[in-house]
């Protein structure tokens, strides 16, 4: 087959919510699309951070022309410092987005070498055989942008995370006549988001939250305390102007709220009047019915602002008996129980809690089937790849393309790394890349596989049992009594007697084996592991971490 080919495949994104990152080629041209971060389960103890594995663009370092971002969504950037370190390529973006951008760029000391470049609807880049465009999406942040990749082949479209909001807060309507245009040129393949493909109808505009959130404003006696995704610009608009309209002033908790406020005003995004913003600890001291409170946390994260005003361990605030606490946000598929826990202990505090689909103080900013079956009409593909969202979405994605027109074979639900091709007009699924997750852990970056992740399991559900022994040098007999420690296993003061049975069990082994077998510490470790691991398991039907030292002396 002719090596001038298009390939389209996700490196992340699929199969998820999160980490999303795609790319198409043509011949020796490679056009990145994202490259975002999602967090942890509750599995992946201590992990901070998980990205996209880009080894298959580092290993065609070459090819790579540019980084494309669709929106300023952590799961679309979150991990571009993570992939400019490695491959400091050029990135295109829209103005908000490139803000963001340049925020957590500068955070990991990238911003002075990287090559970041500004564009809107009506940019136009080439990057060897492959011409870009662009057309403008409503979502949950203001300057989104859907992508149109010209190529010999022909025509890929990648709508980015959309709705179409005919009454967007700030006047960034939907370029739906050009998305018409798009799709009567002709669309060869679309990547359509699929994260509201199962819930039908459409998605209320965000004009709605508004009137919710200032009748919340009006009825609250005491301080009120919003939570809300830092992103969502659209929504701290709202907020602020429920806050203006009641006279009171405005607070910032959590760190991501008040990097987005900040890079939202500079850019004028986001109208807060002068003097309204007032420090946390200044507003502490002014009278409970003049202040708001800004904060992180709406997904029950558990270091986030609302989560500790929740514990009552934020330094700088607390919640009383009569404040008001407005989530405005609903809890992304998995954080429920997160969320349900910090609801309780504020309830627990005495606080008055509006959250809920019922409180209709969020809408989504994704569109639900109608407006996923409009995108499909509009653009008209011949081929169809459903992105962003679980297999389920993706699934139910794919029965609203059949229903609108598009053939069954040719829609392609993929897996992370697998690749569509076309070639001299025939499209075929065709082998896979590398793609994965990489965790951050701290400073680390890919440093923690699977075996350490399987040691941090095993230590926080049994525990760890060291067992310190002396040898003599010469002739391998041991010279004191052996010295066990338990960490997370049992209480030593309340259980003498099993300690002592396995200092014992220690001493009884050693003397066991054999003069050649004490001479080589493995054999000593592996031989106490096994021993002790399933003496204690028969006492205690528990298998904590066995950690043999040995000291010669």
């Amino acid at each position: 087959m002719s090596k001038e080919r298009l390939r389209i495949a996700a490196l992340g994104g699929v199969h998820e919510i999160g980490k999303n990152m795609y790319f198409l080629q043509y011949g020796d041209d490679i056009v990145a699309i994202d490259c975002g971060s999602k967090f942890p389960d509750e599995s992946l103890l201590g992990i901070d951070l998980i990205i996209p594995d880009v080894s298959f663009l580092l290993e065609n370092i070459d090819k790579v022309r540019a980084l494309v971002v669709t929106h300023g969504h952590e799961d679309h950037i979150g991990g571009i410092p993570y992939l400019l370190k490695q491959l400091n390529i050029p990135l295109y973006a829209s103005r908000l987005t490139l803000g963001l951008i340049e925020n957590k760029l500068k955070e990991h000391g990238l911003l002075r070498q990287a090559s970041l470049n500004c564009i809107n609807s009506d940019s136009i880049l080439t990057f060897g055989q492959i011409t870009t465009s662009f057309f403008n999406t409503n979502h949950s942040i203001p300057d989104c942008l859907g992508i149109v990749f010209d190529t010999p082949e022909g025509t890929v479209v990648h709508t980015g995370d959309f709705k179409f909001d005919m009454t967007p807060v700030n006047k960034q309507y939907p370029d739906i006549h050009k998305m018409a245009d798009i799709g009567k040129k002709g669309v060869r393949f679309l990547l359509s988001e699929s994260t509201n493909a199962e819930r039908p109808g459409f998605t209320p505009s965000e004009q709605l939250v508004g009137a919710h959130l200032e009748e919340a404003f009006k009825k609250a006696e005491r301080r009120i305390f919003v939570s809300t995704f830092a992103s969502n610009v659209h929504r701290l608009q709202q907020i602020v102007d429920a806050a203006i309209l009641t006279g009171r002033k405005l607070a910032l908790l959590g760190r991501s709220m008040v990097n987005v406020v900040a890079v939202s005003r500079e850019l004028g995004y986001l109208t807060i009047p002068e003097g309204m913003l007032v420090e946390p600890a200044e507003a502490a001291k002014l009278p409970p019915h003049e202040i708001a409170v800004l904060c992180t946390g709406s997904q029950g994260e558990p270091m986030a602002a609302l989560s500790r005003l929740a514990n009552s361990s934020n330094r700088q605030m607390e919640i009383g008996a009569g404040d008001t606490v407005l989530l405005a946000a609903n809890p992304i598929p998995g954080n429920e129980r997160n969320v349900s826990r910090i609801v309780d202990n504020l309830y627990l505090l005495g606080a008055r809690v509006i959250y809920g689909s019922r409180s209709e103080l969020h809408v989504s900013g994704h569109g639900s089937q109608e407006e996923l079956k409009l995108m499909l009409t509009l653009m008209k593909p011949e081929y169809f790849i459903p992105i962003h969202g679980e297999y389920r979405m993706l699934h139910h994605h794919r029965l609203l393309a059949e229903a609108v027109g598009v053939q069954g074979d040719h829609i392609f639900l993929l897996k992370n790394g697998e690749l569509v091709e076309s070639a001299e007009g025939v499209v075929r699924q065709s082998g896979r890349v590398t793609a994965g997750q990489i965790f951050v852990d701290g400073l680390g970056i890919g440093d923690i596989g699977n075996v350490v992740l399987r040691d941090r399991r095993q230590l926080s559900a049994d525990g760890v049992l060291i067992t310190v022994i002396t040898l003599s040098q010469s002739d391998g007999r041991l010279l004191n009594e052996p010295d066990t420690i338990s960490r997370g296993f049992i209480y030593v003061r309340n259980s003498d007697n099993l300690m002592d049975e396995i200092n014992q069990l220690v001493k009884a082994t050693l003397q066991k084996m054999s003069e050649a077998d004490l001479g080589q510490w493995n054999i000593i470790k592996q031989t106490l592991k096994v021993t002790l691991s399933k003496f204690l398991y028969e006492k205690t039907k528990r298998r904590p971490m066995i950690l043999p030292i040995i000291i010669e002396v």
